[in-house]
């Protein structure tokens, strides 16, 4: 179990967050992907944040009360996000989860995002190598 790395349960067919993007467009991006929150990045895919569900609901309460007009994601995103390499061990990241943690964590290969690695995906894999269950690559969400 121990060799199993983060590489082995990233998604990298999701499409990351670029600067500027309206927040209507985030919300979509969150909602199609069944995810609570995705990197944002710049023109090279270096990761400057993260912006999740819990930051859009918020911010589009906020726009529709005083009718300022739409956000975009640079106004709402966390700028400092924790970010894990595609090496890391898995049972290393699923040590460290916890509450107030993260939820979904940005892979990043030399400065460049690569993916997206989610508790869901690590739980579905633990309790596939653990307990014997059979779970498809990623857990569904509905």
């Amino acid at each position: 179990m121990r060799s199993l790395k983060v590489s082995d349960v990233m998604w990298n067919h999701i499409e990351p967050i670029r600067c500027s993007t309206p927040l209507a467009k985030v919300v979509k991006a969150l909602l199609s992907n069944h995810v609570s929150g995705l990197p944002v990045v710049d023109d090279h895919r270096k990761v400057i944040g993260f912006v999740s569900e819990q930051d859009c609901i918020h911010a589009l309460l906020v726009s529709s009360y005083h009718c300022e007009g739409e956000p975009i994601v640079n106004d709402v995103m966390f700028h400092a996000p924790v970010t894990v390499t595609p090496e890391m061990a898995v049972v290393d990241l699923a040590q460290n989860l916890g509450a107030g943690k993260p939820k979904v964590y940005p892979v990043v290969d030399h400065d460049r995002l690569v993916g997206i690695v989610t508790r869901s995906a690590i739980l579905a894999e633990l309790a596939k190598l653990g307990c014997g269950l059979e779970t498809g690559r990623y857990a569904e969400t509905d």
